[in-house]
Protein backbone atom coordinates (compact mmCIF):
# COMPACT_ATOMS: atom_id res chain seq x y z
CA UNK A 1 0.00 0.00 0.00
CA UNK A 2 1.31 3.43 -0.93
CA UNK A 3 2.45 5.52 2.02
CA UNK A 4 1.10 9.07 1.93
CA UNK A 5 3.40 11.95 2.80
CA UNK A 6 1.96 14.42 5.29
CA UNK A 7 1.89 17.65 3.30
CA UNK A 8 -0.64 20.14 4.58
CA UNK A 9 -2.27 22.66 2.23
CA UNK A 10 -2.18 26.40 2.88
CA UNK A 11 -5.50 27.39 4.41
CA UNK A 12 -4.93 30.88 3.09
CA UNK A 13 -5.17 29.53 -0.45
CA UNK A 14 -8.79 28.53 0.25
CA UNK A 15 -9.36 32.06 1.49
CA UNK A 16 -7.71 33.50 -1.62
CA UNK A 17 -9.83 31.30 -3.88
CA UNK A 18 -12.95 32.55 -2.11
CA UNK A 19 -11.69 36.13 -2.53
CA UNK A 20 -11.54 35.63 -6.28
CA UNK A 21 -15.07 34.26 -6.34
CA UNK A 22 -16.35 37.24 -4.36
CA UNK A 23 -14.51 39.73 -6.58
CA UNK A 24 -15.96 38.04 -9.66
CA UNK A 25 -19.36 38.73 -8.13
CA UNK A 26 -18.49 42.42 -7.78
CA UNK A 27 -17.52 42.56 -4.08
CA UNK A 28 -14.62 44.77 -2.99
CA UNK A 29 -12.19 42.63 -0.98
CA UNK A 30 -9.43 44.17 1.14
CA UNK A 31 -6.40 41.88 0.85
CA UNK A 32 -4.24 41.49 3.92
CA UNK A 33 -3.64 37.76 3.55
CA UNK A 34 -0.90 37.20 0.96
CA UNK A 35 2.76 38.11 1.44
CA UNK A 36 3.19 39.88 -1.88
CA UNK A 37 3.71 43.66 -1.87
CA UNK A 38 1.57 45.89 -4.05
CA UNK A 39 4.71 47.54 -5.49
CA UNK A 40 5.78 46.42 -8.95
CA UNK A 41 9.33 45.34 -9.69
CA UNK A 42 11.61 48.43 -9.85
CA UNK A 43 11.98 49.75 -13.39
CA UNK A 44 15.77 49.18 -13.74
CA UNK A 45 15.19 45.47 -13.14
CA UNK A 46 12.35 45.34 -15.67
CA UNK A 47 14.52 47.19 -18.22
CA UNK A 48 17.36 44.72 -17.68
CA UNK A 49 15.01 41.79 -18.28
CA UNK A 50 13.71 43.36 -21.50
CA UNK A 51 17.25 44.06 -22.64
CA UNK A 52 18.43 40.48 -22.23
CA UNK A 53 15.41 39.27 -24.18
CA UNK A 54 16.11 41.73 -26.99
CA UNK A 55 19.69 40.48 -27.06
CA UNK A 56 18.30 36.93 -27.38
CA UNK A 57 20.46 35.83 -24.44
CA UNK A 58 18.14 33.01 -23.47
CA UNK A 59 20.56 30.10 -23.00
CA UNK A 60 21.21 28.07 -19.87
CA UNK A 61 23.57 29.35 -17.22
CA UNK A 62 25.54 26.94 -15.06
CA UNK A 63 23.58 25.16 -12.34
CA UNK A 64 25.23 27.41 -9.75
CA UNK A 65 23.98 30.44 -11.60
CA UNK A 66 25.27 33.39 -13.60
CA UNK A 67 28.80 34.10 -12.36
CA UNK A 68 28.38 37.86 -12.66
CA UNK A 69 25.27 37.71 -10.48
CA UNK A 70 27.11 35.65 -7.87
CA UNK A 71 29.88 38.25 -7.90
CA UNK A 72 27.33 41.01 -7.35
CA UNK A 73 25.79 39.12 -4.45
CA UNK A 74 29.22 38.79 -2.86
CA UNK A 75 29.84 42.52 -3.33
CA UNK A 76 26.48 43.20 -1.65
CA UNK A 77 27.52 41.20 1.43
CA UNK A 78 30.85 43.01 1.54
CA UNK A 79 29.41 46.51 1.19
CA UNK A 80 26.33 46.11 3.40
CA UNK A 81 27.52 43.68 6.08
CA UNK A 82 31.34 43.68 5.85
CA UNK A 83 31.15 39.94 5.21
CA UNK A 84 33.46 38.17 2.78
CA UNK A 85 31.75 35.56 0.62
CA UNK A 86 33.22 34.15 -2.59
CA UNK A 87 31.15 33.40 -5.72
CA UNK A 88 31.92 29.69 -5.36
CA UNK A 89 29.82 29.67 -2.15
CA UNK A 90 26.76 31.10 -3.90
CA UNK A 91 24.14 29.03 -5.70
CA UNK A 92 21.41 30.96 -7.53
CA UNK A 93 18.09 29.15 -7.18
CA UNK A 94 14.46 29.35 -8.38
CA UNK A 95 13.35 31.45 -5.43
CA UNK A 96 14.38 30.90 -1.83
CA UNK A 97 12.18 27.79 -1.86
CA UNK A 98 14.60 26.29 -4.36
CA UNK A 99 17.48 27.08 -2.01
CA UNK A 100 15.72 25.41 0.93
CA UNK A 101 15.02 22.33 -1.16
CA UNK A 102 18.70 21.98 -2.02
CA UNK A 103 19.77 22.21 1.61
CA UNK A 104 17.15 19.79 2.89
CA UNK A 105 17.96 17.25 0.17
CA UNK A 106 21.60 17.47 1.21
CA UNK A 107 21.08 17.31 4.98
CA UNK A 108 17.95 15.25 5.67
CA UNK A 109 19.10 11.69 5.14
CA UNK A 110 18.22 8.48 6.95
CA UNK A 111 15.06 10.00 8.45
CA UNK A 112 16.87 12.89 10.07
CA UNK A 113 14.78 15.68 11.52
CA UNK A 114 14.56 19.42 11.10
CA UNK A 115 14.07 21.53 14.22
CA UNK A 116 12.12 24.75 13.86
CA UNK A 117 9.91 27.09 15.79
CA UNK A 118 6.13 26.95 15.92
CA UNK A 119 4.73 29.21 14.43
CA UNK A 120 6.74 29.16 11.22
CA UNK A 121 6.30 29.40 7.45
CA UNK A 122 4.42 26.19 6.50
CA UNK A 123 6.67 25.18 3.59
CA UNK A 124 9.54 24.60 6.00
CA UNK A 125 7.96 21.64 7.77
CA UNK A 126 6.18 20.41 4.65
CA UNK A 127 9.39 20.20 2.62
CA UNK A 128 11.13 18.35 5.42
CA UNK A 129 8.42 15.71 5.35
CA UNK A 130 8.39 15.63 1.55
CA UNK A 131 12.08 14.75 1.51
CA UNK A 132 11.69 11.96 4.04
CA UNK A 133 12.69 13.88 7.14
CA UNK A 134 10.86 14.52 10.35
CA UNK A 135 10.05 17.74 12.16
CA UNK A 136 10.78 18.80 15.73
CA UNK A 137 8.45 21.74 16.33
CA UNK A 138 9.41 23.93 19.26
CA UNK A 139 6.63 26.15 20.65
CA UNK A 140 7.73 29.79 20.73
CA UNK A 141 5.91 32.87 21.99
CA UNK A 142 6.44 36.50 22.83
CA UNK A 143 8.76 35.61 25.74
CA UNK A 144 11.46 34.97 23.11
CA UNK A 145 9.92 37.26 20.49
CA UNK A 146 8.64 34.13 18.73
CA UNK A 147 12.21 33.03 17.97
CA UNK A 148 14.23 29.95 18.85
CA UNK A 149 16.97 30.42 21.43
CA UNK A 150 20.01 28.31 22.30
CA UNK A 151 18.24 27.31 25.51
CA UNK A 152 15.17 26.10 23.62
CA UNK A 153 17.29 24.21 21.08
CA UNK A 154 19.12 22.42 23.89
CA UNK A 155 15.89 21.69 25.76
CA UNK A 156 14.27 20.03 22.74
CA UNK A 157 17.42 18.46 21.34
CA UNK A 158 17.51 14.88 20.10
CA UNK A 159 20.29 13.18 18.18
CA UNK A 160 18.09 12.60 15.13
CA UNK A 161 18.06 16.37 14.46
CA UNK A 162 20.24 17.13 11.46
CA UNK A 163 19.64 20.87 11.23
CA UNK A 164 17.89 23.78 12.93
CA UNK A 165 16.02 26.35 10.84
CA UNK A 166 15.60 29.95 11.99
CA UNK A 167 13.92 32.73 10.00
CA UNK A 168 15.02 36.29 10.71
CA UNK A 169 13.03 38.41 10.06
CA UNK A 170 10.36 35.77 10.35
CA UNK A 171 7.09 34.88 8.73
CA UNK A 172 4.46 35.17 10.28
CA UNK A 173 5.67 37.29 13.20
CA UNK A 174 8.12 39.74 11.60
CA UNK A 175 10.52 39.32 14.53
CA UNK A 176 14.31 39.16 14.40
CA UNK A 177 16.69 36.69 16.02
CA UNK A 178 19.71 38.53 17.38
CA UNK A 179 22.99 37.88 15.57
CA UNK A 180 24.67 36.80 18.81
CA UNK A 181 21.90 34.26 19.46
CA UNK A 182 22.19 32.80 15.97
CA UNK A 183 25.94 32.36 16.34
CA UNK A 184 25.48 30.74 19.75
CA UNK A 185 23.01 28.28 18.25
CA UNK A 186 25.45 27.59 15.41
CA UNK A 187 28.26 26.92 17.88
CA UNK A 188 26.10 24.47 19.83
CA UNK A 189 25.19 22.69 16.61
CA UNK A 190 28.84 22.56 15.57
CA UNK A 191 29.58 20.70 18.80
CA UNK A 192 27.05 18.11 17.61
CA UNK A 193 28.39 18.14 14.02
CA UNK A 194 25.04 19.56 12.89
CA UNK A 195 23.92 22.57 10.86
CA UNK A 196 22.07 25.86 11.15
CA UNK A 197 19.86 27.05 8.28
CA UNK A 198 18.99 30.75 8.42
CA UNK A 199 16.17 32.14 6.30
CA UNK A 200 17.09 35.77 5.54
CA UNK A 201 14.63 36.41 2.71
CA UNK A 202 13.15 39.48 4.46
CA UNK A 203 16.62 40.72 5.36
CA UNK A 204 16.41 44.16 3.73
CA UNK A 205 13.02 44.86 5.30
CA UNK A 206 13.99 45.78 8.86
CA UNK A 207 12.70 48.78 10.77
CA UNK A 208 13.96 49.00 14.33
CA UNK A 209 17.57 48.14 13.59
CA UNK A 210 19.97 47.70 10.69
CA UNK A 211 19.84 44.44 8.77
CA UNK A 212 22.44 41.79 9.60
CA UNK A 213 23.55 38.48 8.12
CA UNK A 214 25.25 35.33 9.40
CA UNK A 215 26.47 34.35 5.94
CA UNK A 216 29.98 32.83 6.11
CA UNK A 217 30.33 33.60 9.84
CA UNK A 218 30.45 29.90 10.73
CA UNK A 219 31.35 26.78 8.73
CA UNK A 220 28.06 25.06 9.59
CA UNK A 221 25.64 27.78 8.48
CA UNK A 222 23.52 27.77 5.32
CA UNK A 223 21.85 31.09 4.45
CA UNK A 224 18.74 31.36 2.27
CA UNK A 225 17.89 34.62 0.55
CA UNK A 226 15.73 35.91 -2.26
CA UNK A 227 15.13 38.73 -4.70
CA UNK A 228 11.38 38.43 -4.04
CA UNK A 229 10.70 40.48 -0.93
CA UNK A 230 13.04 43.45 -0.44
CA UNK A 231 14.00 43.58 -4.12
CA UNK A 232 10.39 43.25 -5.34
CA UNK A 233 10.92 40.40 -7.81
CA UNK A 234 8.26 37.95 -6.61
CA UNK A 235 7.18 36.56 -9.98
CA UNK A 236 10.70 36.39 -11.39
CA UNK A 237 11.55 33.49 -9.04
CA UNK A 238 15.19 34.15 -8.19
CA UNK A 239 16.78 33.33 -4.87
CA UNK A 240 20.18 32.31 -3.65
CA UNK A 241 21.95 30.09 -1.17
CA UNK A 242 25.19 30.83 0.68
CA UNK A 243 26.68 27.48 1.65
CA UNK A 244 29.81 26.18 3.34
CA UNK A 245 32.48 25.38 0.76
CA UNK A 246 32.50 21.75 1.91
CA UNK A 247 28.97 21.24 0.54
CA UNK A 248 29.08 23.11 -2.76
CA UNK A 249 29.89 20.17 -5.03
CA UNK A 250 27.04 18.11 -3.56
CA UNK A 251 24.59 21.01 -3.81
CA UNK A 252 25.67 21.73 -7.37
CA UNK A 253 25.00 18.11 -8.33
CA UNK A 254 21.57 18.20 -6.69
CA UNK A 255 20.67 21.41 -8.53
CA UNK A 256 21.75 19.87 -11.86
CA UNK A 257 19.40 16.97 -11.25
CA UNK A 258 16.40 18.91 -9.95
CA UNK A 259 16.00 22.16 -11.88
CA UNK A 260 19.23 22.38 -13.97
CA UNK A 261 19.44 26.19 -13.77
CA UNK A 262 17.46 29.24 -12.70
CA UNK A 263 15.81 31.36 -15.41
CA UNK A 264 18.54 33.10 -17.42
CA UNK A 265 16.36 36.14 -18.10
CA UNK A 266 15.49 36.54 -14.43
CA UNK A 267 19.14 36.23 -13.41
CA UNK A 268 20.24 38.96 -15.83
CA UNK A 269 17.39 41.15 -14.62
CA UNK A 270 18.52 40.60 -11.01
CA UNK A 271 21.87 42.18 -11.85
CA UNK A 272 20.05 45.52 -11.86
CA UNK A 273 18.76 44.94 -8.32
CA UNK A 274 22.02 46.24 -6.90
CA UNK A 275 22.09 49.48 -8.92
CA UNK A 276 22.13 52.69 -6.90
CA UNK A 277 18.84 53.89 -8.38
CA UNK A 278 17.19 50.56 -7.59
CA UNK A 279 18.34 50.58 -3.97
CA UNK A 280 17.08 54.16 -3.59
CA UNK A 281 13.62 53.03 -4.72
CA UNK A 282 13.72 50.00 -2.43
CA UNK A 283 14.69 52.09 0.59
CA UNK A 284 11.78 54.45 -0.09
CA UNK A 285 9.50 51.42 -0.13
CA UNK A 286 11.00 50.10 3.10
CA UNK A 287 10.10 53.38 4.77
CA UNK A 288 6.56 53.07 3.45
CA UNK A 289 6.31 49.56 4.89
CA UNK A 290 7.40 50.89 8.27
CA UNK A 291 4.68 53.55 8.13
CA UNK A 292 2.13 50.87 7.24
CA UNK A 293 3.30 48.70 10.13
CA UNK A 294 2.89 51.56 12.58
CA UNK A 295 -0.55 52.39 11.20
CA UNK A 296 -1.90 48.83 11.45
CA UNK A 297 -0.41 48.25 14.91
CA UNK A 298 -2.03 51.47 16.16
CA UNK A 299 -5.41 50.62 14.65
CA UNK A 300 -5.32 47.09 16.06
CA UNK A 301 -4.49 48.52 19.48
CA UNK A 302 -7.47 50.85 19.18
CA UNK A 303 -9.64 47.78 18.56
CA UNK A 304 -8.30 46.04 21.65
CA UNK A 305 -6.46 43.41 19.59
CA UNK A 306 -3.14 42.43 21.15
CA UNK A 307 0.07 42.41 19.11
CA UNK A 308 2.39 40.64 21.59
CA UNK A 309 5.58 41.62 19.78
CA UNK A 310 5.81 44.60 17.44
CA UNK A 311 7.37 43.27 14.23
CA UNK A 312 10.90 44.49 13.56
CA UNK A 313 10.93 43.38 9.93
CA UNK A 314 9.12 41.74 7.00
CA UNK A 315 5.54 42.97 6.39
CA UNK A 316 3.43 40.90 8.76
CA UNK A 317 1.71 41.39 12.11
CA UNK A 318 0.89 38.32 14.21
CA UNK A 319 -2.05 39.34 16.37
CA UNK A 320 -3.81 37.60 19.24
CA UNK A 321 -7.60 37.53 18.78
CA UNK A 322 -8.44 35.16 21.65
CA UNK A 323 -10.67 37.84 23.20
CA UNK A 324 -12.96 37.47 20.21
CA UNK A 325 -12.80 33.80 19.18
CA UNK A 326 -11.42 30.38 20.02
CA UNK A 327 -11.23 29.42 16.33
CA UNK A 328 -9.07 31.77 14.26
CA UNK A 329 -9.79 29.90 11.00
CA UNK A 330 -13.53 30.35 11.41
CA UNK A 331 -12.90 33.97 12.43
CA UNK A 332 -11.05 34.57 9.15
CA UNK A 333 -13.77 32.89 7.11
CA UNK A 334 -16.54 34.89 8.77
CA UNK A 335 -14.62 38.16 8.42
CA UNK A 336 -14.22 37.50 4.72
CA UNK A 337 -17.83 36.54 4.11
CA UNK A 338 -19.41 39.31 6.16
CA UNK A 339 -16.99 42.20 5.64
CA UNK A 340 -14.84 41.20 2.63
CA UNK A 341 -11.54 41.45 4.53
CA UNK A 342 -8.98 38.70 3.94
CA UNK A 343 -6.42 37.77 6.62
CA UNK A 344 -4.54 34.53 7.37
CA UNK A 345 -5.42 32.13 10.23
CA UNK A 346 -2.76 31.00 12.68
CA UNK A 347 -3.31 27.33 11.77
CA UNK A 348 -1.33 27.91 8.57
CA UNK A 349 1.81 28.43 10.64
CA UNK A 350 1.69 25.57 13.11
CA UNK A 351 -0.21 24.13 16.05
CA UNK A 352 0.93 26.06 19.09
CA UNK A 353 -1.91 28.39 20.14
CA UNK A 354 -2.83 28.58 16.45
CA UNK A 355 -6.51 29.22 17.17
CA UNK A 356 -5.60 32.38 19.07
CA UNK A 357 -3.70 34.12 16.29
CA UNK A 358 -4.13 35.61 12.83
CA UNK A 359 -1.63 37.24 10.50
CA UNK A 360 -2.16 40.63 8.89
CA UNK A 361 -0.02 41.44 5.84
CA UNK A 362 0.47 45.18 5.34
CA UNK A 363 1.23 44.75 1.67
CA UNK A 364 -1.38 47.16 0.36
CA UNK A 365 -1.65 50.95 0.57
CA UNK A 366 -2.70 52.90 3.67
CA UNK A 367 -6.14 53.77 2.32
CA UNK A 368 -6.96 50.08 1.83
CA UNK A 369 -5.45 49.15 5.20
CA UNK A 370 -7.62 51.75 6.95
CA UNK A 371 -10.69 50.45 5.12
CA UNK A 372 -9.87 46.88 6.12
CA UNK A 373 -9.43 47.81 9.77
CA UNK A 374 -12.68 49.86 9.73
CA UNK A 375 -14.52 46.81 8.41
CA UNK A 376 -12.84 44.69 11.09
CA UNK A 377 -14.13 47.13 13.72
CA UNK A 378 -17.65 46.78 12.32
CA UNK A 379 -17.25 43.00 12.37
CA UNK A 380 -16.16 42.97 16.01
CA UNK A 381 -18.53 45.55 17.39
Amino acid sequence: MKKHIQINPFHVMDILARCKEMEAQGRDVVHMEIGEPDFSTPQPIIDAGISVLNEKNTYYTSAQGLYELRENICAYYKEKFSITVVPEQIIVTPGASGALQLVLLALLQNKHQLMLGDPTYPCNRNLSRLFGGGVVSVPVDDSTEFQLTTSLVKKHWCDSVSAVLVASPSNPTGTICKLEELLEIADFLASKNKYLIVDEIYQGLTYSKAATSVAALRDNIFVLNSFSKYFGMTGWRVGWLVAPSSHISELDAISQNTYLATSTIAQHAALAAFKVETIETLEQRRNIFQQRRDLVCDLLSDLGIDVPTIPQGAFYIYANISKHTDDSFDFCKQLLERKAVAITPGCDFGDYRANEFVRFAYTTNEERLKLGLLRLKEFLY
